[in-house]
């Protein structure tokens, strides 16, 4: 990827030598990293060199009268002034100058000091436009002829405030193994950023299960993204989630998908672990029937803090275990207690964030014989 801003724009870390060699940086880092935990070959899933982000974040700054895209500066120098960004997809990237002009023509960039960009790998975008000001009629009408002009769907958001022109959602097509899943993102809620890496993530996910049997139970499970393809793999999935928003968007994905094996219940997960042991009743488990499950096999995909130790305990009651990890570092401190009774048999690096020092790392583990 070629970038007019590296060594200025925050966006970018590592970028000497190119794509390869910064993957190969990351790849020795973290080889180096779990050595005490496997010592065989790390699995290396590439992402597209460039134009690989479905979800950006660019600050709208004002300079006399026109409007520009800011990215904090590498060094902590203030802003970098931005007209291009070779990170974010060929929709995305097609559309960052035409919305500026518009902004600009329609006169709704007073205040103005955020643009956030949603798109499917199909080419549906959904623009959230952020403000220092309340937002009137004027504006809805203004920002309508902006979607209408530019075949977008536009959000304005202010304090306590926010105005939908035409939907908040977009709906992305994933193809799994020649399979393709069908998923409603939402506008200011979590979604993988880079669909051809999240593709091989759940890839890899799957294959990883292919030799276990009974039904499967998944913690931090989001609106979806690996229960819907687990759903096809087991007999029965039951999922958890904190996130009211998140667990509404996985029922809508589960029917979007004709899939009807998937229980959702919304709960963290140490309130999971107090209703299985009995140690505290909830009424949203009073629907669920967990005598008829066989669970053998657990999956999480945590936030970055990872998972604490009652909820890494709590996994080793499982014959497997699969782990997707965004924060390496967190994930060797939660393998310090899995390890206790499991073996990793498994590792692979998803290269989710390219050109920096974050990675994802799948790891799958067996109980120990």
């Amino acid at each position: 990827m070629d970038c007019k801003y590296f060594g200025e724009c925050g966006a970018c870390r590592i970028y000497e030598d190119g794509y390869e060699a910064q993957l190969n940086e990351k790849l020795k880092l973290n080889r180096d990293r779990f050595l005490p935990f496997y010592k065989k070959d790390i699995s290396v899933f590439k992402s597209p060199e460039s134009h690989y982000r479905s979800r950006s974040e660019f600050k709208v700054w004002h300079k006399e009268d026109e409007l520009y895209y800011g990215m904090n500066h590498l060094e902590h120098k203030g802003v970098v002034l931005v007209d291009d960004c070779p990170q974010v997809n060929e929709f995305i990237h097609t559309l960052m100058p035409k919305l500026l002009i518009a902004i600009k023509d329609k006169e709704i960039g007073f205040k103005l000091f955020g643009a956030d960009f949603l798109s499917s790998s199909s080419g549906e975008i959904v623009v959230s436009l952020i403000y220092h000001r309340k937002l009137d009629e004027q504006w809805q009408e203004k920002a309508t002829e902006i979607a209408k002009e530019l075949g977008i769907y536009v959000i304005g958001r202010s304090r306590k405030q926010k105005l939908v022109v035409g939907q908040d959602y977009i709906t992305e097509s994933l193809n799994i193994n020649e399979e393709v899943y069908r998923f409603k993102y939402i506008e200011n809620s979590f979604t993988q950023p880079n669909s051809k890496v999240n593709e091989q993530m759940i890839s890899w996910a799957l294959k990883s299960m292919e030799n276990t049997d009974g039904d499967l139970l998944e913690l931090y499970c989001g609106a979806g993204n690996f229960t819907i393809p687990f759903a096809k793999k087991f007999n029965k999935v039951l999922a958890t989630e904190i996130s009211k928003p998140s667990i509404n968007a996985a029922k809508e994905n589960m029917l979007l998908n004709d899939v009807s094996n998937i229980e959702f219940v919304r709960m963290s997960v140490e309130e999971f672990v107090e209703a299985l042991d009995g140690t505290r009743e909830f009424r949203r488990m009073n629907e669920v029937d967990i005598k008829s499950y066989d669970i053998k096999s657990i999956f999480v995909d945590p936030p970055r803090s990872g998972m604490d130790e009652a909820s890494c305990r709590f996994a080793a009651r499982h014959e497997h275990i699969l782990y997707i990890s965004c924060n390496p570092e967190t994930l060797v401190r939660d393998l310090d207690i899995l390890c206790k009774t499991h073996e990793v048999v498994d590792m692979s690096l998803f290269d989710q964030f390219p050109y920096t020092h974050h990675v994802e790392m799948g790891v799958k583990l067996v109980r120990k014989k």
